[in-house]
């Protein structure tokens, strides 16, 4: 992939951030996510690459939603084939009550390196640099918390574990609060979550738990940006589900995923841009007079390069956003 490839898609997703920010907190989240996924669509026009979605919001009946086996770039470009990931609006709810940590995110990969994963339920851990190569998804919770606290060198009550705020995942809390760690409670939105343990300024020394897995396949490009480790698993709940992994070139749709499973190659670029404030990015800012501010967040694998954006737009100069 060329480099320039990682500054043009995070102008997509300020595209489509800015969309989706002026549904916050109005309570209606399909109208914020179709925002945000029309913005998203026209900014790729621009781009000068071959992408196809490997990841996107639906098959093709479900469009306008970008949809897995789209074509995406400008019509004629001559640059490079890519697999793309893409999640328009990153928490819907979120931004349909007004909370926090709502993203728009996507992650680009050379051709046939990001796994095609399904739309249902994955078993997910991420961990940060210092623990890469450490973790093994199948330990029981409280071995877990003794690797990470061992290799960030902290005692186990110092240990912070990221867990989303659901039912299915109360076993694991009582665990970790048995063991003596620290849990942090989050609502929607996962991607943001786990690539917290990979930023030191976060706290967070582990994530753990159940959530999307087309979610899971693009926090690991960011996870394989920042050097850190992530293990995962697909849960089907049925045999439908098994026999769409299985599709979908998974052959034992419960098998074990690396961070190389979920994103093969040496390099991957993953762009985010907050829409509303959280702990990785701050959310849109309506300044007065037309201006609005965002802030993103844009790295590749090959060069562990992090770029941290900081944008000033003109709305009247954005004839992509749609609710204009």
């Amino acid at each position: 992939m060329e480099r320039e490839l990682a500054l043009e898609i995070v102008r997509v997703t300020e595209m489509a951030a800015l969309a989706s920010s002026h549904w916050l907190g109005r309570g209606k989240k399909k109208e914020a996510d179709g925002a945000a996924t029309s913005a998203m669509r026209a900014m790729f026009d621009t781009i000068n690459m071959r992408g196809t979605v490997v990841i996107g919001e639906g098959e093709l009946d479900e469009a306008p939603m970008l949809y897995i086996g789209e074509k995406l770039g400008h019509p004629d470009a001559i640059g490079p084939e890519v697999d793309v990931a893409v999640d328009p609006l990153e928490g819907t709810t979120i931004v349909a009550k007004g909370h926090n940590n709502a993203m728009s995110v996507i992650a680009i990969g050379d051709r046939g390196t990001l796994l095609h994963a399904p739309d249902m339920y994955m078993m997910k851990m991420a961990v940060g640099k210092r623990a890469a190569g450490q973790i093994n998804l199948f330990d029981p919770v409280d071995k877990m918390i003794e690797v990470v606290a061992e290799a960030n060198n902290k005692r186990i009550q110092d240990v912070t574990v990221i867990i989303q705020e659901r039912e299915r995942h109360q076993d694991i809390i009582d665990t970790v609060r048995e063991k003596g760690a620290r849990v942090k409670l989050f609502g929607d939105g996962d991607v943001g979550a786990a690539i917290a343990p990979c930023l030191p300024h976060t706290g967070i020394d582990l994530f753990l738990g159940i959530g999307g897995a087309p979610e899971g396949v693009i926090s690991a490009a960011a996870i394989k940006c920042l050097g850190g480790d992530m293990q995962a698993m697909l849960k089907p709940q049925n045999d439908s589900e098994r026999k769409r992994c299985i599709q979908m070139g998974l052959a034992n749709p419960e098998q074990l995923l690396t961070l190389h499973d979920l994103v093969k190659g040496d390099d991957a670029i993953f762009a985010a841009t907050g829409v509303s404030d959280g702990e990785l990015l701050q959310g849109v800012r309506y300044l007065g007079d037309d201006m609005v501010e965002t802030h993103s967040i844009v790295m590749r694998a090959q060069t562990k390069t992090i770029r941290f954006v900081r944008a000033l737009h003109n709305i009247e100069h954005k004839p992509n956003l749609s609710w204009k």
